[in-house]
């Protein structure tokens, strides 16, 4: 007895690109930052931050608990992540966008 021929599905010639995903720098309120530092910062640290901006977060930071600063690839979210931070910031953990 002969056993049938294996066909094997021809493979795709399609490829598919996925882009990388995007992660948010959260600032979170705190008893110890003030507006001026939080407004400095993020014109410091945040690229195309501009002072109008980061007022408007800095307002949302302070009277919702937090603002997402920043929006991108995982390596540039962890750099503004850990210079915000260093700056005496209160970060939340980077995530998923």
């Amino acid at each position: 007895m002969s056993a049938a021929p294996t066909v094997t599905p021809e493979r795709s010639a399609v490829v598919t690109q996925q882009p990388y995903p995007n992660y948010k720098v959260i600032v979170l309120n705190d008893d110890f930052n003030t507006f001026e530092h939080v407004h400095d910062c993020l014109v410091k640290y945040i690229p195309g931050m501009t002072s109008d901006r980061a007022w408007e977060l800095t307002n949302q930071v302070h009277y919702e608990g937090q603002a997402i600063v920043w929006v991108g690839p995982q390596e540039q979210a962890e750099l503004y992540h850990q210079q915000l931070l260093r700056a005496g910031l209160t970060m939340a953990p980077i995530e998923p966008a």
